[in-house]
This record gives C-alpha cells, sequence and structure tokens, in this order.
C-alpha cells in the first residue's frame, strides 16, 4: 500500500481551522488578491465614514448644518468626477488611474487632521469625494479587466461579501474611538483610514492578471465621443439601476425614521436591521449570482430582487399602528426580504452592465453606470423624507410601486 503525501492532500496537510478558512477564499489568486486590497479599503472606510462628521463637529468645531451643506457639495462633486474618471481609464487603464487617485484621496485624507479652516476643509471634502465615486467608477473598469468575463460578476459579488465584513470590522473600531472620546483617538482612526488608500494604491499597482486575459482584448477607446453617452438601451439601464439603487437610502434612511417616528417597534431594531442586512449579504451575495450568465436570464434575476424589495415596503408599511411586538415582526421579515432582493438585484445589474458594454470601453460604460447610482443616493434622502415617511403607508406603496416597476422594466428592455 502507497503511502499518502501530506502535501499532496490538502485536508491531511491543513490543520481543520486552516481548512476551512482555505475553503472560503477564491481559487483564482487575482480575485483572492483584490479580496485582500477590499478588506484593507473596507476596514478605514468603516473608520472613516462613522466617524468622520463626528470630528468635524465635535474636535474641529464646525456646525452641523455647515458640515451638512459641505458634504452635500463634496457629493455633488463626486457624482460629477465618475463619468470623466471612467473615460480616462479607458485611454490610461484602468489600474493606472485609480492608482493615482488612492494616492490623492490618502494624501488628502490625511491632511484632515491638519484642518483648522472652513474653506480647507470644504476642498479637501470634495476632492476626496471626487477621488472616491471616480475610483469606484474605475474599479469596475479594472474588474472588467483582470477577471475572466465569465467570472466577473461572481467575483464583483464576492468582493461586495468581504466588502460588508470589512465594513463591519472598521465600524466596531469606531465604536471603541467614540467610546473613548479623545482628539488623539480620533486623529489616529482618521490616519488609519488615510494609510489604508497609500496601502492599496501600492497593492493595486503590483496587481497583475495571473493569465494573460488581455489577450485579443479590443483596442482601448479612450478617444472620441463617449460612447455610453450615446447608447440609449444603457442610459436606460443605468436610469433603472438607479431607481433600485434607492433601496439602499431606503434602509440608512427611511427605515430608521419610521421604525423611531412611526411604529411601535423598539427602538433597537434601526441597528438590528442594519446588522441582519449586513449578514444576509455577507452569505448569500455569491449564490445570487448564479443564473447570470446570458443577458435576459441575468434581467430576470434583476426583475426578482426588484420585486422583493418592493414586498420589502409593503411589509414594513404595515407596521404603523401595531403592537410592538407585531411591528418588530414586520419589520425583521421587511428588512430580510429587502436582503434577498438587494443581493439579487445588484447581482443582475452588474451582469447586465457588463454585458451590454462596449469592448474596449468599459471605464466610459461603469463610469456612467455608477452616475446614475450616485445621483440616486443624493437625491434619495428628501424622497424618503418629503415622500415615504411625509406620507405614511402610501408612501410605502409608491416606493414598492417605483421598485416593482424598475424590475419589469429591466426585462422589457433587454427583451428589445
Amino acid at each position: 500500500m502507497t503511502a499518502t503525501d501530506p502535501a499532496a492532500d490538502p485536508a491531511v496537510s491543513l490543520p481543520p481551522a486552516r481548512h476551512r478558512l482555505a475553503r472560503l477564499l477564491p481559487e483564482d489568486p487575482v480575485l483572492r488578491r483584490l479580496s485582500a486590497i477590499t478588506l484593507v479599503n473596507t476596514l478605514g472606510n468603516g473608520l472613516g465614514m462613522t466617524l468622520g462628521v463626528v470630528y468635524f463637529t465635535r474636535v474641529m468645531g464646525f456646525g452641523v448644518g455647515t458640515v451638512g451643506l459641505v458634504l452635500t457639495v463634496a457629493g455633488a462633486c463626486g457624482v460629477a468626477a465618475g463619468v470623466p474618471a471612467g473615460r480616462l481609464s479607458d485611454r490610461y487603464g484602468p489600474k493606472r488611474v485609480l492608482v493615482v487617485l488612492l494616492a490623492g484621496q490618502a494624501v488628502c485624507a490625511a491632511a484632515y487632521v491638519l484642518v483648522h479652516a472652513l474653506a480647507v476643509f470644504a476642498v479637501l471634502a470634495c476632492l476626496v469625494a471626487v477621488a472616491d465615486r471616480g475610483g469606484s467608477a474605475v474599479r469596475g473598469a479594472l474588474f472588467a479587466e483582470v477577471l475572466p468575463v465569465d467570472g466577473r460578476v461572481a467575483g464583483r459579488a464576492y468582493l461586495r461579501s468581504v466588502t460588508n465584513v470589512g465594513l463591519a470590522v472598521g465600524t466596531l473600531g469606531a465604536a471603541a474611538v467614540l467610546q473613548l472620546d479623545t482628539r488623539g483617538a480620533y486623529l489616529t482612526a482618521l490616519l488609519v483610514d488615510a494609510a489604508s488608500f497609500g496601502v492599496i494604491a501600492v497593492l493595486y499597482a503590483l496587481l497583475v492578471p495571473a493569465t494573460p486575459r488581455a489577450a485579443g482584448r479590443a483596442e482601448r477607446a479612450g478617444g472620441g465621443p463617449n460612447p455610453a453617452l450615446r447608447d440609449r438601451a444603457f442610459l436606460l439601464l443605468t436610469g433603472l439601476n438607479g431607481v433600485i439603487t434607492l433601496q439602499f437610502v431606503m434602509v440608512e434612511v427611511g427605515l430608521p425614521l419610521w421604525v423611531v417616528r412611526d411604529t411601535a417597534a423598539p427602538r433597537w431594531m434601526v441597528a438590528g436591521g442594519l446588522l441582519v442586512n449586513t449578514a444576509l449579504v455577507i452569505v448569500l451575495q455569491v449564490r445570487a449570482t448564479r443564473g447570470t450568465e446570458q443577458p435576459r436570464a441575468a434581467a430576470l434575476v434583476f426583475r426578482r430582487g426588484a420585486l422583493l424589495v418592493a414586498a420589502s415596503c409593503l411589509v414594513v408599511g404595515l407596521a404603523a399602528g401595531l403592537p410592538g411586538w407585531a411591528a418588530a415582526l414586520l419589520v425583521a421579515g421587511g428588512v430580510a426580504c429587502q436582503a434577498l432582493g438587494e443581493v439579487y438585484s445588484q447581482a443582475g445589474a452588474w451582469a447586465l452592465s457588463y454585458d451590454l458594454a462596449k469592448d474596449g470601453a468599459h471605464g466610459a460604460y461603469q463610469g456612467v453606470f455608477n452616475t446614475g447610482g450616485s445621483v440616486a443616493m443624493m437625491l434619495g434622502p428628501a424622497l424618503m423624507t418629503s415622500v415615504v415617511i411625509a406620507h405614511g403607508p402610501a408612501g410605502w406603496v409608491l416606493l414598492a410601486a417605483l421598485f416593482a416597476g424598475a424590475g419589469w422594466g429591466m426585462t422589457a428592455l433587454v427583451r428589445r
């Protein structure tokens, strides 16, 4: 009998805990490197997103209204950055453009700790937003270039799960800083966030495809008119995806206000709902990409997600006027339904954003696609407060109809 070679059998050579961890990691070495980069990035983002406003108001002494206005203007600048950043990535390559944007973001984020004047704060906030939203568009183009065609959507899904893990851990770190509540703790956290951008800029610069996937790719389309802005079908796709993107504003703005103001559900359901959403996305996002290989199938997956999100609105809207226990059950059910709809709608949208784009112009198409989502995120809070919350259950019905319409509209668009 021949003895088994432990080195040839991972199940024998690895301890049980390490073997289970290895099974969770992607087989593609490029996706594995992207996962490590994403984890570093989102750990820093979890700190910066949670602590930024607190630092500027509590430590720097800027007024809450002033900070809100600056961040709104910065958000508008970020929205405007997506399309040109995507075009630059088509012309010069997404990796090169992304590294420059991340390096600039690292410098600007680190400069926050030196801010004393409101004007400087406003300029830095705008520059950080431009680098952040521009980088988001360029990353989509980079994934199209370094991941295999049949693994782009599943790869993005895996990275999104990693994103939620990183944000959750970074937020826990931010909670510790908030508990300490000292200037030194805030400064350290912001510098760690800035350093994370510098680290991932270096990691992206070193990233190369494991196989020669660039072979045979169409010549870059960095010159001339933006093809995505002349592609009516893709613009409709972007608009429909922008509608479904409102679900994130619903979870972050609409649901907390509804639970606290209009239902008898316990207030901790707000934080609990976000945790449930995060956990379900981590577990389900990769599975939701199955069946998105063809555009029509991807559109059906998108519609399934949109209808689930619409159903979640109807369930949550029923919580008003009910006893606390009943309201809590409906809110929990609505959150779970929304999370399931989220993973399906995102998987379908990612697949279509790549399938309906022209070869060699993924930067332009991802720039337009991401800009549509950014516009929805910018306008969403006003929609939630002035339409949904202001009109009670009827507002939730209107929102459900909007989501359902986007789902049916996507299948009709792709069918044409």
